[in-house]
């Protein structure tokens, strides 16, 4: 049994001030160290200080959720945040997802209880037995699909769902992919799972519980160029 307290959750949290709230009445509970990684130009870092400063410690003297805020003044991209944090985190368990609260904490945990067995276990929604609240609109659907066909062409890893952003490791996958990856934006999810996948790593795709939140920073400029990536990855 993984004890709470040995597992790391990073958030990339891009100009999250309208949802960041949200997301941190979710992580409440978590008793693992929680990473925060702000590198827009919102109110999110400030948002995210006032909540922890609010927070009431109990019997011990202990504060729960263990927040640590990284700040930066430039663009880090959903990537280059999720490294960051990776690089600050100490455990023997590191994950992370998004601040939208897609995924929720109870399925982040349920992931950290699958990294027993594997190096890697990743959510996807494109699974049968996975539970989708709300659903994306048509249009992300196709440009979801059309990406993931894309992934299994491009890169020959045979994962249903690459992009959703809820990913637990064990530290040494983490300490083996960190020297290579070099994806900074949106191709970074498929970028860890083709260098595990290559290097042999036990990944374990599970089904999900995940509703689309809006709001995201991806867009068709940014689809264009994870394609463009998914090349240089392959060549590589």
């Amino acid at each position: 049994m993984i004890a709470e307290e040995e597992c790391t959750l990073i958030i990339p949290a891009y100009n999250e001030e309208k949802r960041i709230e949200r997301c941190l009445a979710d992580i409440s509970s978590f008793r693992g160290p929680i990473i925060i990684v702000c590198d827009g130009d919102d109110e999110t870092p400030g948002i995210i200080l006032r909540y922890i400063d609010s927070q009431v410690a109990d019997e011990s003297g202990a504060k729960y959720p263990n927040i640590t805020v990284l700040s930066f003044n430039e663009r880090l991209g959903k990537g280059g945040g999720i490294t960051a944090g990776m690089k600050a985190a100490d455990t023997e368990y590191i994950g992370y997802c998004d601040a939208d609260g897609a995924t929720p904490i109870s399925e982040m945990r349920r992931l950290f209880s699958e990294i027993e067995t594997c190096d890697c276990a990743f959510g996807s929604r494109w699974l049968a037995a996975s539970k989708i609240e709300k659903s994306q609109s048509f249009s992300r659907k196709v440009q979801s699909r059309i990406f993931n066909l894309c992934v299994k062409l491009i890169l020959g890893i045979p994962f249903k769902d690459t992009q959703c952003g809820a990913k637990v490791f064990k530290k040494t996958a983490v300490e083996a992919l960190l020297p290579r990856v070099r994806s900074s934006g949106f191709a970074f999810d498929a970028e860890i799972l083709y260098i595990l996948y290559r290097g042999g790593f036990m990944i374990k795709e599970v089904p999900i519980l995940w509703s689309e939140m809006g709001g995201s920073h991806v867009g068709i400029a940014d689809a264009l160029k994870m394609l463009v990536n998914l090349i240089k990855i392959r060549l590589a």
